[in-house]
């Protein structure tokens, strides 16, 4: 991942809401090139607005979003639907729609009336639902799969998609904590795969765990972007979540970890601290 070279995908002084309500104005921040980028912050505070605004789903006021140097909104729909791929936060399947039949979507991008299905788009279906081990439940109804199973048959159909910007809001929302988990390997391989990841969490130690680079942010401004090793302390968990916490290392990846203050613990009294960094 290179950070000296300008991100590949950046908003660049932007304003950004729905209707007349403002979420975030004059905005500035970038996506590195092959990065795996986590955006974080409380609830309502423009994590899902921003990545709506990097996928072209919503426009703007002010400012301009660049993809590789160029306006978004200056570049071909389908140009762009071969460069970005979105899970947005609720996907609703067609009903009666089978597992391959919707990874098979994600093919649409290379369709036209003259360009029709090739054996380049049979093998971008194959790839993507072995990549995602769905090939045993390939024929199935997609309304007879589990949560985990589903949020899968999506992501193997951004992966039909061949994009190599990949942006995912909350992919972890309504899942389990084995699934969650299993869904955050499975990002992690794409991005070591060379996909460039982003994705809007709420868990601060999953985010800590997987993502390469952190965007932090609150009420529509970002407080901190960086590696997570450098970005993700105590004193920011309290300024911008209102959460006292100890950030130490996770003991099975050496990532950083956020624990919890005892909010019954005096404010200065650390020895709880420090004893669980004696372990």
């Amino acid at each position: 991942m290179n950070t000296s070279e300008p991100a590949p995908l950046r908003a660049e002084s932007v304003t950004i809401g729905y209707d007349r309500a403002t979420i975030a104005e004059d905005l500035t921040v970038g996506v590195p090139d092959g990065s795996f980028t986590a955006i974080i912050g409380p609830n309502g505070c423009g994590k899902s607005t921003l990545l709506r605004a990097f996928a072209r789903v919503l426009k703007p006021s002010a400012g301009r979003i660049l993809l590789e140097g160029k306006s978004i909104h200056e570049v071909p729909t389908k140009v762009l639907a071969r460069r970005i791929g979105l899970l947005p936060q609720t996907s609703l399947a067609p009903d009666g729609i089978r597992a391959a039949d919707l990874v098979a979507r994600g093919r649409s991008p290379y369709q036209s009336l003259i360009q029709q299905w090739r054996a380049s788009d049979e093998q971008a279906v194959h790839g993507a639902l072995a990549a995602t081990r769905l090939e045993e439940l390939s024929g199935r109804l997609v309304d007879e799969l589990s949560g985990g199973q589903r949020q899968r048959v999506w992501i193997a159909m951004l992966l039909a998609q061949q994009t190599p910007f990949m942006l995912l809001d909350e992919p972890t929302t309504f899942l389990d904590i084995a699934h969650q988990y299993e869904l955050m390997e499975l990002l992690r391989g794409l991005h070591d795969e060379g996909k460039t990841i982003v994705t809007v969490l709420h868990d601060l130690n999953q985010a800590a765990r997987y993502a390469s680079h952190l965007v932090v942010m609150k009420s529509g401004t970002v407080m901190a972007a960086g590696d997570p090793r450098d970005v993700l302390t105590s004193a920011l968990v309290e300024e911008v979540f209102g959460l006292r916490s100890i950030v130490m290392p996770d003991p099975v990846t050496g990532t950083p970890m956020v624990v919890p203050m005892d909010p019954r613990t005096p404010e200065g009294d650390l020895d709880g601290a420090a004893a669980l960094r004696a372990r």
